[in-house]
């Protein structure tokens, strides 16, 4: 690969490659040592085409979440079937793979511009900005850049565009999906708020067993399905439609409740 080969956004992919190395290095004790990442599902990732194909899942840390999947891609591509022993799956990473993440969060500071460079679809926040409630129209540009980064890899999105548990899927994701006809891939996390703090750069809580289920695609009718239709398909597929809650341990919706208020959620800024 030469030195100076970019991708479609200007990022130069020796330089990129080198970051994916050197945050995969850093990171990994995070989800096997410090804590225990169970993947299922990880066959799957080696059968999907190279390019089209958009992984959603429901969203934990602003960082921890879709650092697990670089991880657990990489190692699945590498032939490891649901784990991550061995760092070295990430010497050859997979360059073209991407994540949406917000516009403000990523120029929070010189290590987020730096996770950004490393595969950051970055887009404005139609709802929120600085904490505070806006209403805005979408950028078309965000949706470009979407559709030129699923044109050359994989990406992956947060489609409840938060890190609170069972809010709405934003039908951002289904037009998309509409437009772009990816392959989906669903992914449901869970262990990630227990182990990091929002961010998921600081490790929280020791030896917190971090659940990572990869589903197979969804059969989706590009064309006759509509925005809402797909919407709540998202939700079945990442486990947040309003019907899960039934089924969570009432402990379990207490704890949410108390993390609620103690960690003030309603300051969003996601990835």
């Amino acid at each position: 690969m030469g030195l100076l080969k970019k991708n479609p956004f200007g990022h130069y992919l020796f330089f990129k490659k080198w970051l994916i190395r050197l945050f995969g290095v850093l990171s990994h004790r995070r989800y096997r040592g410090f804590n225990e990442l169970k993947i299922e599902g990880s066959e799957i990732i080696k059968n999907l085409p190279d390019t089209n194909v958009l992984f959603v899942s429901n969203h934990q840390t602003y960082f921890a979440d879709v650092t697990a999947m670089f991880h657990v891609f990489n190692a699945a591509l590498s032939g490891r079937v649901d784990n991550i022993r061995n760092v070295g799956y990430l010497w050859q990473p997979k360059l073209n793979m991407y994540y949406v993440a917000a516009k403000e969060t990523m120029r929070a500071g010189l290590l987020t511009r730096l996770m950004a460079y490393a595969g950051a679809v970055s887009v404005e926040r139609t709802w929120r900005e600085k904490g505070k409630e806006v209403q805005r129209e979408v950028n078309p540009g965000d949706t470009k850049n979407i559709g030129i980064a699923l044109k050359d890899g994989w990406v992956i999105t947060f489609p409840q565009g938060t890190t609170k548990p069972f809010k709405p899927i934003r039908k951002g994701t289904a037009h998309i999906i509409k437009q772009y006809k990816p392959i989906v891939i669903p992914i449901v996390i869970d262990g990630f708020r227990r182990s990091f703090d929002k961010k998921g750069l600081r490790i929280k809580k020791r030896g917190i067993l971090q659940s990572f289920q990869i589903k197979e695609p969804l059969v989706i009718d590009y064309e006759n399905e509509t925005v809402e239709e797909i919407v709540e398909k998202l939700e079945y597929a990442i486990e947040q439609h309003p019907s899960f809650l039934k089924v969570i341990p009432q402990e379990e919706l207490q704890a949410m409740e108390e993390l609620n208020r103690t960690r003030k959620w309603d300051i969003e800024g996601e990835v």
